[in-house]
């Protein structure tokens, strides 16, 4: 088959590699049939080498047609429209049962001390062949998949596997009080889709903040007061102007280390990038190696008591942290992997019935998987046009 393969720093190709097979009876195969194109990827493009081999098969936001089910399968069958979470996770281990998925027991990355295993996303966890291929074996088959219907186009669907249940879960974490206000930091699909998701969900005040004119413009075109970090203003006292002299009840942080503004972080990023792997690795699980800049700034912005949901990825051991100022400020923090199959009995009516989210609009690009190292390059370089890039293997 055809998969997008990682070979290095920046260089990301389609080759043709074997085709997956059942190995355990709880596999299922699926045909690919759309993929998205994650901003997580990027991690993998620009930073986190020192965790993956050449040849790597990336990509964690796939769905298909199943073609081929284990023994063990459970009520999955070939010819099932599925959406495929980025995580993999048992459903009946003890974490599963407390909603937990991302920390499933029957999963876990022992050996690196890690959490569930992911598809396509590294050593850290688990080295799973990724979704960004014409077919893929899923793991845990009996529980993962979630079944959709047939009719309306993938694009209603697709964002189930990482976007939406991530979003939903940054607005859950984020537990805004009624009446209450919420600022989203970083409006990539996953803040542009926890604007939509407050919205839906009767937060009245929402603020985005972010550094692309055009993001801005798309938060504001669904009622969300854009602000731009970038402008020169104080945004800390505008954004307290906005909520009542006090600041925001919740913060969701939606950039993770890719954060702007960071020139200690920019440098280790860059350092870590030019080592040779067996010096990076050391590095990046000693060290703190994350662009701070977001997530310091979303604690100088939540009110004294609020809380902060952490959406974005970080990767560093030893990052500094703002500790008296955290303890000051009283904050309830909460963070992590989206649970995925937590949240998609609550997402699900919102995709089948009408467009409430406007999923289908969501993406703006869709192209060919044979031309996914392009569409890696532009998705990095112009993060205004390039906003969401679906891949049609």
């Amino acid at each position: 088959m055809k998969a997008l393969t990682w070979h290095g720093k920046r260089d990301v190709r389609v080759d043709e590699v074997d085709d997956p097979r059942i190995e355990e009876p709880t596999d299922a195969i699926i045909r690919v049939t759309s993929t998205g194109l994650c901003g997580s990827d990027l991690h993998l493009y620009e930073v986190l080498g020192p965790y993956l081999e050449a040849g790597d098969i990336l990509g964690h936001e796939p769905m298909g047609i199943v073609e081929e089910v284990g023994a063990e399968a459970g009520e999955l069958r070939v010819g099932d429209r599925v959406v495929v979470p980025f995580n993999i996770s048992c459903g009946h281990c003890f974490m599963c049962d407390q909603g937990l998925q991302t920390q499933c027991e029957m999963t876990q990355v022992h050996e690196q001390g890690s959490g569930a295993a992911l598809f396509g996303y590294t050593k850290l966890y688990g080295q799973v062949p990724g979704g960004q291929a014409e077919y893929l074996r899923i793991p845990q088959a009996g529980y993962g998949p979630v079944k959709v219907p047939e009719g309306p186009p993938d694009d209603r669907f697709l964002f189930l596997s990482d976007v939406m249940p991530t979003a939903w879960q940054g607005v859950e974490y984020a537990n805004v009080p009624a009446g209450g206000s919420l600022v989203v930091l970083g409006l990539g699909p996953i803040g542009q889709m926890a604007c939509r998701i407050a919205l839906h969900r009767g937060i009245e005040n929402v603020i985005g903040i972010d550094l692309v004119e055009g993001r801005i413009e798309r938060a504001r075109a669904l009622g969300v007061t854009g602000l731009d970090l970038s402008a020169g203003d104080d945004i800390v006292a505008h954004v307290r102007e906005l909520t009542g002299g006090r600041g925001p009840d919740s913060v969701l942080e939606a950039v993770g280390m890719e954060a702007h503004g960071a020139p200690v972080g920019k440098i280790a990023h860059q350092m870590v990038g030019l080592l040779p792997d067996a010096l990076a690795k050391p590095l990046m699980d000693h060290a703190g190696v994350d662009r701070m800049a977001a997530l310091h700034l979303a604690i100088e912005l939540v009110r004294r008591g609020g809380t902060l949901s952490i959406s974005g990825v970080y990767g560093g051991m030893l990052d500094p942290m703002p500790m008296m100022t955290m303890f000051d400020k009283q904050l309830t923090i909460r963070m992590g992997q989206a649970n995925v199959r937590r949240w998609t009995d609550d997402l699900l009516p919102l995709v089948t019935g009408d467009d409430v989210l406007g999923v289908e609009d969501f993406a703006t690009h869709h192209v060919p998987l044979a031309d996914a190292p392009d569409a890696y390059e532009r998705f990095q370089k112009d993060k205004d046009e390039w906003f969401k890039v679906v891949l049609r293997p």
